[in-house]
């Protein structure tokens, strides 16, 4: 049992870098799309990671989980990703 909760705790730990990761390389992407055709396109791939991280921290609060243990305490959604 031990052994499944370390694969687990590993398992978030590393999803919340590589969400946060691919978060700001959207923004990025927005940024290099603006006032171009595809632009809606980076922007709805930015309100997804938004709302994903936004659901992941808040969840992480409920369940008293640290965002420090998912790697999510240094981003902001409503700040880091619009």
């Amino acid at each position: 049992m031990t052994r499944n909760i370390e694969r687990y705790r590993n398992y978030l730990f590393d999803l919340g870098l590589l969400l946060k990761e691919q978060a700001f390389e959207a923004k990025a992407e927005r940024e290099t799309h603006r006032a171009n055709s595809s632009e809606s396109f980076y922007l709805g791939q930015l309100l997804a990671f938004h709302r994903v991280i936004s659901l992941m921290q808040q969840q992480a609060t409920a369940f008293q989980i640290p965002l420090e243990d998912l790697q999510l305490k240094e981003i902001e959604p409503d700040k880091d990703l619009v």
